[in-house]
């Protein structure tokens, strides 16, 4: 018997007992009671969801009602259909609110992601000096919130002449710390054989970065995409931006909503339009997001 065939007689062996004791020691009562739990949290977890959703499908008398109820008695699209109809009366259009929502989103997370995935690359799989440095600016970074950091923000955007317009929102997404330190970590569990091995081939660095780092990165690029939009498409922009034609969705929506008792249906509507996006982000990414706490599979 050849060596290679005997080395892998061994690792067979070695693997059987391994495998016996990955099944679970349960009963059938054990596995009902998991699957019951496991219901339970899903239905707390999705109550906020559902108890929007049905709020926007009540008429005026039913948001009034004590006890609340859950679910709508008579379910009715008015509140959205009022809604809009509150919207067209405006004199800066839906479209127009709704265009600066998407472009301030779609270019502050694609700069985003760009940026903290270059410098994640580099602070991941090369040394140079500064580095473990600059990685701990990044770490600390993520412990002040964006109260914190608003006058400073707004000094050093005011003296670049970016107040007013949209780049005062869509410069400081890109550097966001929390993208930067999500990207680097993962990398980290990249081979760096795989990455020196394609310089062998004669790839350059971009050429490794787009077709080799990234591509095996995709959970954690999900990951950040849905932080980002989130965090974009909810942002009212009202600190930095005045002109009522440059105001976001979620601004407008808002003052909607607060526009007392009888605006109380249009309200509900507008909590479900503003939330539905990011819902549905996740929805779509969410195998790739749930990738991301679990190991790649790619070892030295």
């Amino acid at each position: 018997m050849s060596k290679k065939k005997k080395t892998r007689e061994m690792e067979k062996e070695y693997r059987k007992p391994l495998i016996k004791r990955r099944k679970p020691n349960r009963s059938i009562w054990g596995d009902i009671f998991l699957y019951l739990f496991l219901a339970f949290v899903a239905l707390v977890m999705a109550f906020p969801i559902i108890y929007a959703v049905g709020s926007a499908m009540k008429p005026l008398d039913e948001l009034f009602k004590f006890p609340p109820t859950i679910l709508p008695q008579n379910p009715t699209f008015d509140n959205f259909s009022d809604l809009f109809v509150t919207m067209g009366k405006s004199w800066v259009t839906f479209s127009r609110y709704l265009f600066n929502t998407v472009f301030i989103t779609a270019v502050g997370t694609a700069g985003h992601l760009l940026i903290a995935s270059m410098a994640a690359f580099v602070l991941a799989k090369y040394e140079f000096p500064g580095g473990p440095l600059f990685f701990k600016i990044v770490t600390i970074a993520m412990m002040f919130t964006g109260y914190v950091t608003v006058i400073p923000n707004y000094l050093i955007i005011n003296a670049l002449g970016w107040v007013d317009t949209y780049w005062a929102i869509i410069i400081p997404a890109f550097a966001s710390p929390m993208g930067l330190f999500l990207m680097k970590q993962f990398m980290e569990g990249l081979p760096t054989a795989l990455i020196e091995a394609a310089k062998i081939d004669g790839a350059n660095e971009w050429r490794v970065f787009s077709e080799i780092v990234m591509p095996n990165v995709k959970p954690a690029w999900m990951t950040l995409i849905i932080f980002s939009v989130q965090g974009l498409w909810n942002n009212r922009a009202s600190t930095f931006i005045y002109s009522e034609e440059k105001k976001t969705l979620v601004y407008a929506l808002q003052q909607i909503q607060g526009g007392g008792i009888a605006r109380t249906g249009q309200g509900a509507a507008v909590l479900v339009v503003v939330m539905i996006v990011p819902i549905a982000i996740f929805i779509f990414s969410e195998s790739q997001i749930l990738e991301t706490m679990a190991s790649s599979g790619l070892k030295d």
